[in-house]
């Protein structure tokens, strides 16, 4: 009994943390003005993709609304092209799709970092709340089509490569994120090694084995609308009007069941980034990553163990990787405490994007 209250009570903190991530990443790193002037590129529909809304922002800095059969609802790509994307109609383009946690959407994506390249356009196409970058097995829950990696790697990609001015190559395109989207950018260039030269998990959800049960159970708990409940269960806890969570779901309908019985979890262990680490040979990987260590009810703690996980696979294989841990954070930068938060993030990214600068060129 004592260790199922436990499990509940690290689920629900696990639960708390990944709700606290859309406050800690859109506050920490404060929004950029657009870096052009007049409005944003026209795009064609194509590839399954449907323009239902005129695009928001400026010539550089701008957002989307596209509708798609693979995923129910309307949902945001947001697109930032280097300051001088207009000064030579030749120049083509390597391209970085950033992946955001969950339950943030790429509106809210507004890093710094994202926006001082002059050599990378950087594409944050919609996740869901908790679409988990997978295309879902159960497609009949009432939330409708989750064809989230159909989405992205048979639509979005070859939608901006025929818009804008890309490198449509994989020595040209990268694949990162943060949390959820950690998981994401790992779980994509290794179902896709031939769309990505390189990948990055930062503060990634990347070790959804039996080892890190408690992951596995926080993805889950975005399944069911564990937040739901916990509003359904004490006072003041949290606001069940904007419970991202809404509808809750079956907790098998993303890879099956996620208990570990009999091998009835395969379909979770098939999905794991942290088991198929070879297929990312050939593939640069980086991971970023701290402790959380004195942050309350913090995430980061257990995605620690997660990535230390991976590199232990990695060393295992013998496979070149580039890992971070900042542990507090206080040797990485002024914005970082080592926390699940965007001022870590940022930091990554900072520290990130020049080096896939340096990759695109070599």
């Amino acid at each position: 009994m004592t260790r199922r209250l436990n499990r509940r009570r690290t689920v629900v903190a696990l639960l708390a943390a990944i709700v606290g991530i859309v406050a800690t990443a859109t506050t920490a790193a404060p929004a950029q003005a657009a870096t052009g002037t007049g409005a944003p590129p026209r795009m064609a529909d194509g590839f399954g993709l449907t323009q239902v809304d005129p695009a928001v922002g400026g010539a550089t800095n701008f957002y989307l609304t596209v509708t798609t059969p693979e995923v129910t609802g309307k949902h945001h790509i947001k697109i930032i092209l280097p300051s001088g994307y207009y000064d030579d109609p030749t120049r083509r383009y390597p391209v970085l799709y950033f992946l955001h946690g969950s339950p943030d959407d790429p509106v809210q994506q507004n890093y710094p970092a994202l926006t001082t390249s002059n050599a990378v356009i950087t594409v944050i196409p919609d996740g869901g709340a908790r679409g988990w970058y997978a295309n879902w097995l159960n497609q009949n829950t009432q939330v409708g089509a989750q064809n989230w990696e159909n989405f992205h790697l048979k639509q979005v990609i070859p939608f901006i490569d025929a818009n804008l001015r890309t490198i449509a190559t994989k020595k040209a395109r990268a694949v990162a994120g943060v949390s959820m989207g950690g998981f994401g950018a790992l779980h994509y260039a290794q179902d896709r090694p031939d769309l990505f030269s390189q990948t990055a998990s930062l503060s990634g959800d990347i070790d959804l084995s039996a080892d890190s049960m408690d992951l596995r159970l926080a993805v889950v708990a975005s399944l069911i609308d564990g937040q739901g409940v916990i509003c359904g269960s004490a006072s003041g806890v949290c606001d069940p009007a904007n419970d991202p969570y809404k509808p809750g779901v079956d907790s098998d309908a993303l890879f099956g069941t996620p208990y570990p019985v009999f091998n009835a979890d395969w379909r979770w262990n098939e999905a794991d980034p942290s088991q198929h680490m070879d297929k990312l040979a050939g593939v640069g990987v980086s991971i970023y990553v701290g402790n959380g260590r004195g942050v309350p009810t913090d995430l980061e703690f257990w995605l620690e163990g997660a990535s230390k996980h991976v590199k232990d696979h990695m060393d295992a294989l013998g496979m070149p990787y580039y890992y971070v841990d900042y542990g507090d954070g206080s040797a990485w930068g002024t914005q970082c405490n080592g926390g699940h938060n965007g001022g870590c993030w940022e930091q990554d990214l900072r520290d990130l994007i020049p080096r896939l600068e340096r990759a695109f060129a070599s």
